[in-house]
């Protein structure tokens, strides 16, 4: 794949996409493409005093650009329903849904509204029931996409299904990696069920490799000062640029010749930086039956019921 740049994004003008966590890092840069290239977008957050930060600023770098700011907040499906319906109550259709929020906490243990561990319930039970609650819109869109935000630690991960919420046994890490792997397995099961039923819809995956987000810096701020250090440093010698590391979502989401299932990211070394190309998943997140596993539990958890 010959290097791939925002620049090449085709135009996207009278699509309609909702980007989630997209006031800053990876969201807000995939945002502001999306909208430079004519998207109308909506910026789904959970703090929306810092989504029209963002929406002003998409506006200052792409003058005309049609932003709007709508509440989200992944941990509590009360505001995954309330999201959707008010979706339903605006739009006649979606055309692209980049599920990019994600949170990686290097603490206690923490939980949702709903009780579950909070980096599985935040970045793939949440993901799971959005998609669910507005697969009707996707399915009126224009060659309809939906985007799952991968990560590197998906492939050293595992999910276990007698602990998925790691009530036994807390490792920060370890739930960290299961929720990635999780959103991996949704991306790819995902794009089985859509071709099963026929759906126009494809599902496709990303990952950022190493990326110079604001999620690195988060994970540390519990360590105070030192902490904080440790991060800048690890980023400016460790990380490619958010820019650069938005690419493969951007790819994913916008690129000609996309098929159902694809995973891209940094074709650099270990998949760390670098151009975008085609990449694996691990073993795990391909398994068709951990795939049906994990679907059968997020049905029963957020109570959203996908279409058979």
């Amino acid at each position: 794949m010959r290097s791939w740049t925002a620049s090449d994004i085709p135009d996207q003008t009278g699509r309609t996409a909702i980007v989630t966590g997209a006031n800053s890092g990876l969201g807000l840069v995939t945002a502001t493409e999306l909208a430079r290239h004519g998207a109308d977008v909506v910026l789904a957050v959970r703090n929306t005093t810092a989504g029209e930060a963002a929406a002003a600023t998409i506006q200052d770098e792409a003058p005309g650009a049609r932003v709007s700011v709508r509440s989200l907040d992944l941990a509590s499906l009360d505001s995954v329903r309330a999201f959707a319906e008010r979706a339903s109550d605006e739009l006649d259709r979606i055309d692209l849904l980049v599920n990019n929020a994600g949170l990686v906490i290097l603490g206690n243990r923490r939980t949702t509204a709903e009780g579950f561990e909070l980096h599985l319930g935040t970045n793939h039970l949440g993901h799971f029931a959005l998609t669910g609650r507005l697969l009707p819109l996707l399915e009126r869109g224009r060659s309809p996409r939906v985007v799952s935000l991968s990560s590197l630690s998906h492939r050293g991960a595992h999910l276990r299904f007698d602990d998925l919420m790691f009530e036994k046994t807390w490792d920060a890490s370890a739930a960290y990696g299961a929720s990635k792997l999780a959103n991996t397995v949704f991306g790819i099961e995902l794009d089985r069920r859509l071709r099963a039923t026929g759906s126009p819809i494809i599902s496709t995956l990303a990952h950022p490799g190493v990326s110079r987000s604001n999620l690195t810096p988060r994970a540390w701020e519990s360590r105070g000062a030192i902490g904080k250090v440790i991060a800048a440093a690890f980023a400016a010698l460790n990380t490619q640029p958010t820019e650069q590391g938005a690419l493969p979502q951007l790819y994913a989401a916008t690129a000609n010749g996309v098929r159902g299932s694809q995973f891209f990211g940094p074709a650099g070394k270990n998949e760390q930086r670098g151009d975008v190309t085609e990449v694996q998943a691990a073993a795990e997140a391909r398994d068709p039956g951990v795939g049906r596993e994990l679907w059968a539990v997020s049905e029963r958890l957020t109570e959203v019921r996908y279409p058979t």
